[in-house]
């Protein structure tokens, strides 16, 4: 693909200008007669450029990938990253899930939302902050938790230091986060996630885990608890084999019997309508069919026990029988001349 055969629509042409480059590199990324699956960081990258995917940015990614808007807007809507009106400089999430909001993340939410002056998804006068709760932030061991631009910012977060947090946001600061990565503005954050790397100091965190998340260890050690004769440098030994290789002879097992099956229906069908070898010139299907649905002229072998009616079981059963034999006459049982005339 190049520039030179994508015609851009009137809507599509600015982006394209801006950001054809980059998403020619995001396609490339993908096999051949897969260029859809590039959607995802396409959309983060459109969002690099306007902080939110516009129809617009609907458009250009329908025509750099060749499907429509509507495919694209599927996508964009399904997924709470992609962010469908113009979101702050600063996205901060407080989660709200069960393990935070039990130890006051609920709280955290109501009081800053009361000190910005705005809700769910909706963003400060000034443009800085848009505010949101969270489902989960996968960070339970440091709950309550809050992130903004989707890094860590704040850990056993409480009212006062999400506000105090919000404040340095909103005087242009960039405050150091309690771990991970550096703050920075929700549009270098989608430049990370469109898949390209980030040359800002600190962009990228490392460091050893956390004290909640050692916490178990750290417990295990102090009170000597320990698994018997366990070396961390000892190779995990396979006690079994894997589920593939358990299964691979059953599973070639079943298939020489799936093959042996299908070859006999095989044989069935190509001597169909050819004679037998014992005289009986009829083709087996019709035979076959005649047997399970016998004629007036030609009674299935088993039609005298099929018209014999079951034994009654009580007295009572035995005298329903008596007075309602079955006709012969393809009449329902219980209709005679008698009844007729009664009629």
């Amino acid at each position: 693909m190049s520039e030179t055969t994508i015609d851009f629509s009137p809507a599509a042409a600015p982006l394209a200008e801006k950001l054809l480059g980059q998403a020619l590199e995001i396609i490339a990324r993908y096999p051949e007669g897969r260029s859809r699956s590039a959607l995802l960081p396409l959309l983060h990258l459109v969002q690099t450029a306007e902080g939110h995917v516009s129809p617009n940015g609907v458009a250009f990614c329908a025509e750099v990938l060749g499907i429509n808007k509507a495919q694209v807007g599927a996508v964009a809507t399904f997924y709470t990253m992609y962010k469908r009106r113009p979101t702050g400089e600063y996205l901060v999430s407080v989660c709200t899930n069960t393990l935070c909001n039990m130890l006051g993340g609920q709280e955290v939410y109501d009081e800053l939302s009361e000190h910005l002056g705005v809700g769910h998804d909706q963003t400060t006068a000034d443009g800085r902050i848009t505010l949101e709760h969270a489902e989960c932030l996968a960070a339970c061991d440091y709950a309550p938790v809050v992130t903004v631009n989707y890094d860590f910012a704040l850990d056993q977060a409480n009212p006062q230091s999400a506000i105090a947090l919000a404040e340095q946001l909103r005087r242009g600061e960039r405050p150091q986060p309690s771990r991970g990565a550096r703050i920075c503005s929700l549009k270098e954050m989608q430049v990370q996630l469109a898949g390209f790397a980030d040359e800002r100091d600190g962009a990228v965190a490392d460091g050893p885990a956390g004290a909640p998340t050692l916490r178990g260890v750290t417990l295990a050690q102090k009170h000597g608890v320990a698994v018997a004769d366990f070396n961390l440098d000892t190779p995990i030994t396979r006690t079994k084999p894997s589920p593939r290789e358990e299964n691979r002879g059953k599973v070639a097992t079943v298939a020489e019997k799936v093959k042996a099956v299908v070859a006999d229906k095989i044989g069935e069908r190509r001597h169909a309508g050819k004679p037998t070898d014992t005289g009986d010139v009829k083709d087996p299907e019709v035979r076959t069919a005649e047997q399970r649905n016998p004629t007036g002229s030609t009674p299935g072998k088993d039609a005298a026990a099929e018209q014999a009616a079951p034994a009654p079981a009580n007295p009572a059963e035995a005298a329903g029988v008596a007075a309602n034999q079955p006709a012969g006459d393809a009449k329902p049982a219980g209709d005679s001349v008698g009844t007729e005339e009664q009629k």
